[in-house]
């Protein structure tokens, strides 16, 4: 019987530059996607929403997220849980490095139409 597993290297993917003060790496499946942040102290991640239920766990640093009106900030060893569709933004209070899992995947992410990014 054949499965469709698979071993991934995080230090052999390549590092994504999304803009000048983040950068990720992703690996994903057909219905989850697993991807490691790096955010420079300073770095902002626009207001947006999507399907995908996140689960954000800090690995080094703190993020400050805002999310539904409510300031929420995530430091080293903690596990933030963002709903489907929940309006989010989140600001690096420190240089960040941090797993995102996300189900169902962000196509977005994948084809490159994640914008949002770049919003002034």
């Amino acid at each position: 019987m054949s499965t469709n597993a698979r071993v991934v290297r995080w230090d052999e993917l390549a590092l994504e530059k999304v803009t000048d003060m983040i950068s990720r790496k992703i690996v994903s499946g057909e219905r989850e996607m697993l991807a490691q942040i790096y955010l420079k102290k300073g770095a902002v991640v626009p207001m947006h929403s999507h399907e995908s239920e996140q689960m954000t766990y800090i690995l080094q640093g703190a993020l400050k997220f805002l999310i539904g009106g409510e300031e929420v900030i995530v430091r080293e060893g903690e596990v933030l849980h963002i709903p489907s569709w929940a309006e989010h933004q989140a600001e690096a209070l420190e240089d960040t490095f941090e797993l995102d899992v996300f189900s169902p995947i962000r196509q977005d992410w994948l084809d490159r139409t994640d914008d949002y990014f770049h919003r002034t």
